[in-house]
């Protein structure tokens, strides 16, 4: 199949992208090892909510995700002058999304959450968690517009410097406020969430004083403040706006995964926890090559080189298999040296193991489901992407509904939801590619 790009080009992008995304990913696995030395449940409740944080954050990712596909177009394109309009109006609408999403969370959030959590102790928890963390939806929703314009742009290495400022402030953070150091109170759960706001915080300040330095505001029109552009935010919702349903569903049902594994009870619900942090780190591989994919995709799709797309997609399937698989060998060979990570208590080690093998099993599919998924987005037909996410989900929920909440199945079998997913969104998104009708899709 015709290529465009060498493997060296695809590394060369994918890997700032990777590296931030771990080091993301590295916020969460701070808290669940800090957590993971306070109690139970602790560790437990913090899977609940910060996956219910994640689900809200995944509609301002999802919007990024259409302002990216847009810039990338647009960088393909040459027409470097209208992607400072697409960056301004994107930031424009996500911080009213924020200061909207943050009132709504504070009001129903306790209302919400009572109702769904059949354990006291972790509703408590869950609580005083959530009610710090979405501070940060401001920080972080403005982080993921810049994140979208270097990575449409290509520039992502400033996204490695970014992320090692975030998660050493996060780090610095959870320890002063979880544990009270240096005179500050001993916070517990809430410590964690005030200092993963605080170091989204930093991020943005971080972004915004590298763009203003360090890259050329002027040949992206980054320099000039824009009034309100009402048809420049409704081009970028015309492909976002799928995107974001897509990605907050996404979520909601991962938020659906934790309550139904909540019901097998809190040891359950801490193993599920763990296993959700350390599987983290080969699905945090596979969405960089994912992304870098999707990104190129549209590069190649504005550059008229759409002869390319599908030979493209295989590199990003084998570049992916190249690190992921050392990656789970590594897990699958020395669990309890990964486990002893997030928590202190020996049979709560031992219990995490089997749910461990049965989750790296699952990257065999998601690593190519990844990329075909992304490279349908890339193409700008969010819709498609969004019908066939929507009726793979369908598939997912009832899968773990009757296996978790209906029959109790053990919480290693849970994860099996995994492979569910994995082989239904890589059978769609492989067919559409091969039979649909991409290659005519404006944006």
């Amino acid at each position: 199949m015709k290529t465009k790009y060498t493997y060296k080009q695809i590394w060369t992008i994918a890997y700032p992208i990777l590296i931030s995304l771990i080091m993301e990913q590295m916020i969460g696995m701070t808290d669940t090892a800090f957590l993971g030395r306070v109690g139970e449940i602790e560790l437990g409740a913090s899977a609940i909510a910060g996956v219910y944080y994640l689900a809200i954050f995944m509609m301002a990712f999802g919007f990024s995700i259409g302002a990216q596909i847009l810039i990338a177009r647009r960088n393909g394109e040459g027409n470097y002058k209208e992607i400072g309009p697409i960056f301004y109006q994107g930031v424009y609408f996500l911080l009213a999304i924020a200061a909207v999403l943050f009132t709504l969370s504070i009001v129903f959030s306790p209302l919400i959450l009572k109702n769904i959590i059949s354990s006291h102790h972790i509703y408590d928890a869950a609580e005083s968690y959530i009610h710090w963390r979405v501070y940060g939806f401001f920080f972080s929703f403005v982080g993921v517009m810049f994140r979208a314009f270097f990575v449409g742009t290509t520039q992502t290495k400033t996204l490695t410097l970014n992320s090692v400022v975030m998660v050493l402030s996060n780090v610095v953070f959870n320890y002063i406020l979880i544990f009270g150091k240096f005179g500050f109170p001993q916070l517990g759960i809430a410590g964690a969430a005030i200092g993963s706001s605080l170091a989204e915080l930093v991020s943005a300040i971080f972004f915004i004083i590298y763009t203003w330095k360090r890259i050329d505001c002027k040949k992206y029109a980054l320099n000039i403040l824009p009034k309100f552009q009402s048809r420049t935010l409704k081009r970028i919702l015309n492909v976002s706006v799928w995107t974001m349903i897509q990605n907050f569903v996404s979520l909601s049902t991962w938020f659906m995964f934790f309550l139904f594994v909540e019901h097998l009870g809190e040891r359950s619900l801490a193993i599920a926890n763990i296993i959700r942090n350390v599987s983290g780190i080969p699905f945090m591989v596979a969405m960089a090559f994912a992304a870098t994919c999707g990104s190129l995709v549209s590069n190649l799709i504005g550059a008229g080189e759409k002869d390319c797309v599908r030979g493209t997609i295989n590199q990003h399937i084998r570049i992916g298999y190249v690190f992921v698989l050392p990656i789970l060998v590594f897990f699958c060979l020395f669990p309890d040296l990964i486990l002893r990570i997030y928590t202190d208590i020996p049979d709560l080690r031992a219990a995490s193991i089997p749910s461990l093998w049965v989750l790296c099993s699952a990257y065999l599919l998601l690593v190519p489901a990844n990329v075909y998924f992304q490279s349908v987005s890339g193409t700008g037909n969010t819709r498609t992407a969004l019908a066939m996410e929507l009726c793979v989900l369908a598939i997912y929920v009832a899968y773990a509904t009757y296996f978790i909440l209906y029959l109790k199945m053990d919480i290693a079998f849970a994860w099996t939801t995994e492979h569910v997913y994995g082989i239904f969104i890589l059978l769609f998104c492989y067919w559409y590619m091969k039979k649909g009708n991409w290659q005519k899709k404006k944006i």
